[in-house]
């Protein structure tokens, strides 16, 4: 179930750029990506992937999020991140990956150039993520 709070900020992303949103996982695929990879995705990315498993957000330049049943997939060994601990779920069109840390709800945007998480492109949750996209992403300059 997609919580009001997810909702209302898909409601505005739709209203700031275009947008590609994918099929909706159901929440047993995605109950089963969880199982067969040993990862418990954060709770407000599930109820995304029910909304959208995966999509682009904020063409032409701006994010691609991963899927678990709609390709491309969640791969949760991609090596693009600082270590273990971190899952991909997507990437900026800059090529920065987003990920989160096994176990948690914070999402971060991986710097390869520093080969850091940086504090300010960390997010409490992925609802903090969307609200701050438009921002992130300079397109309201």
């Amino acid at each position: 179930m997609i919580s009001d709070e997810l909702k209302q900020v898909i409601e505005q992303i739709k209203d700031q750029g275009k947008m590609r949103f994918l099929e909706a996982a159901t929440e047993e695929q995605i109950a089963l990506f969880e199982k067969e990879n040993d990862i418990k995705l954060p709770i407000h990315y599930k109820e995304w992937l029910q909304y959208s498993d995966g999509g682009e957000l904020y063409l032409p330049a701006g994010v691609q999020l991963y899927g678990v049943a709609h390709k491309p997939l969640i791969d949760k060994d991609d090596n693009d991140r600082p270590d273990d601990n971190y899952i991909v779920v997507g990437a900026l069109a800059s090529g920065e990956p987003v990920l989160f840390k096994k176990d948690e709800e914070k999402f971060y945007i991986y710097d390869h150039e520093s080969q850091e998480l940086d504090d300010d492109l960390t997010y409490d949750d992925f609802v903090a993520l969307l609200n701050d996209l438009y921002d992130l992403l300079g397109i309201g300059e």
